[in-house]
């Protein structure tokens, strides 16, 4: 009999989160596969967005335009290795790249009526839903860390960082949310 396979972790697996309260809080955005994609996404699932700085659903998955030609395809950590193949596959011969990325990134949540208020203390982009609407992802900086901002909903933000910033990151967020609340 095999043994069972271990749960996914994440990169930031260890970390204390700054959890918030009802104005504002952070927390993990769990196990995902993520794949930088140049070229054609093929099978992916997602129609890749062709408007910049914006990101397309469907289901458990996400296409987030980061350039001309390249994306950042988002999807539950269980699907990793069916993705992994079926991209590959996709792009086989083509002009195209699918680099897995799951392991160099961490997702952060932040979320309630005062998120758009924590971020924009260590983010230069106006946050307010007339400049950052729904739908719209693009890369940024959250205090000296690189990250992909995302806005899937009007009070919620998807952050992705480089999993050796996240440490970082968290701290900055914490002494944000200390602030707020």
């Amino acid at each position: 009999m095999a043994e069972p396979a271990a749960a996914p972790r994440t990169a930031l697996a260890g970390l204390a989160l700054p959890i918030g309260g009802p104005q504002a809080g952070v927390r993990d955005a769990g196990p995902l596969c993520r794949f930088v994609c140049r070229g054609d996404g093929g099978i992916f699932g997602v129609a890749l967005p062709q408007r910049p700085c914006r990101a397309e659903i469907a289901g458990q998955r996400a296409a987030l335009w980061l350039g001309p030609d390249e994306w950042l395809l988002m999807a539950p950590a269980g699907e990793a290795a069916s993705l992994c193949r079926g991209l590959r596959e996709a792009v086989a011969g083509r002009a195209a790249s699918v680099v897995d990325v799951s392991h160099r990134n961490a997702g952060l949540v932040v979320e309630g009526p005062m998120a758009d208020h924590l971020l924009a203390a260590g983010c230069p982009l106006d946050l307010d839903p007339d400049g950052f609407p729904v739908g719209m992802a693009t890369r940024t900086l959250f205090a000296k860390a690189e990250i992909v901002l995302w806005r899937p909903a009007p009070e919620v933000f998807r952050l992705e960082v480089g999993r050796s910033f996240a440490p970082y990151l968290v701290g900055q967020l914490t002494e944000v949310l200390r602030d707020l609340l």
